[in-house]
């Protein structure tokens, strides 16, 4: 049976859950940088951005019944003007506790909501003792 999450101190969303799980995995939808109230954080800035995304990412999961040790993979996406800005948000994902999963860095041109400049998905295996990541 599928479930689907919706974490109550994120911003709503326009129609989608946050994460869906079925099982022991946990799917979520694109963690953006937006408060509870859903205005932009770090206008401008992928690092702060990034932190907001990865914060709000890890709502998601503990909604859903999944920790940072269980995400097996991200796709991480990024407004790019030139190599510099992934490598800034990568920077912050590394340090965060997403670093040793497998991961997808893109950079792409536009993203959902305007000044929107990093959002990052994860699969994750909730509650799995077979599962190390690292």
């Amino acid at each position: 049976m599928t479930e689907r999450f919706d974490a109550p101190v994120l911003a709503q969303t326009p129609g989608y859950s946050h994460a869906a799980a079925g099982d022991r995995l946990v799917l979520t939808a694109g963690a953006v940088p937006l408060d509870a109230e859903g205005d932009l954080v770090g206008p401008g800035d992928h690092a702060a951005q990034t932190r907001r995304v990865v914060d709000n990412l890890g709502q998601a999961l503990e909604t859903a019944g999944a920790g940072w040790e269980d995400v097996l993979k991200t796709t991480v996406y990024v407004v790019a003007e030139d190599r510099k800005d992934p490598a800034d948000v990568w920077g912050v994902v590394q340090e965060s506790p997403l670093a040793a999963a497998a991961s997808t860095l893109l950079g792409v041109s536009l993203l959902g909501y305007g000044g929107q400049l990093v959002e990052i998905e994860a699969v994750a295996v909730a509650g799995s003792p077979d599962v190390t990541v690292g």
